[in-house]
């Protein structure tokens, strides 16, 4: 895990508990319970009303600059409910699994209210910018990568009070390859497989850096 007992305690407000590190918080144990049996759920519905269901809550950026039909209320929560949505298997475990490695150690410090604040709304503003810059693109954006890649922005934030990357580059290094191999060669983030959305990650990452101290003001 990125940040240890020990690490725990020397970052301002940290909540040394001494808790083993596989334990993982509710709010991260939560949004991998809701992802994994949102998954489920659209399979055993079928492919059909698996569209049905992309289309509806996932996020479409032509929904929002043209006139497409898609009613109001689809269009308020796309912005949340496309990060529970996945495009197969191995793309919701990959995001599952690097939520675990960072999230844990974030919502220790935060707090359950403060971290899933912060989570949700690192996944609204990765799908915003990324509307913003293709703003005519009919296919559908799912999946948690932005709010996960504010979280790994907060996550290196977070690291310079315990002075040491060590324990977060392997995790780290496994996180981006992964990112980089699906970019080049595609699959995964997508509703129908599509190349990754760099955008809304690059979108996620940044806002999840700059805006981490004002959920945890004793970082100042």
């Amino acid at each position: 895990m990125p940040f240890d007992d020990d690490d725990q305690r020397r970052l301002p407000g940290g909540r040394g508990t001494g808790e083993r590190a596989i334990n993982l918080p509710p709010a991260v144990l939560w949004l991998i319970g809701i992802n994994v049996a949102v998954h489920l759920l659209r399979q055993l519905l079928g492919e059909q009303a698996d569209q049905e269901i992309i289309l509806q809550f996932g996020l479409v950026p032509a929904a929002y600059t043209t006139d497409s039909g898609q009613d109001l209320f689809s269009l308020l929560v796309a912005p949340v409910t496309y990060q529970f949505l996945h495009g197969g298997w191995m793309h919701l475990g990959i995001n599952m699994l690097t939520l675990a490695a960072f999230g844990a150690p974030v919502e220790r410090l935060l707090g359950v209210r403060r971290f899933v604040l912060f989570y949700l709304l690192c996944g609204v503003v990765a799908g915003l910018v990324h509307i913003l810059v293709y703003p005519d693109s009919p296919d559908p954006v799912v999946g948690a990568s932005g709010a996960i890649s504010g979280v790994f922005g907060a996550v290196l934030m977070l690291m310079r009070y315990v002075g040491s990357l060590t324990s977060l580059l392997p995790v780290a290094g496994i996180w981006i390859g992964l990112n980089v191999f699906f970019g080049i060669f595609g699959g995964t983030p997508g509703a129908g497989g599509e190349s990754v959305a760099w955008v809304a990650h690059i979108a996620g990452f940044l806002f999840g850096m700059a805006s981490i101290r004002f959920f945890a003001p004793r970082m100042s």
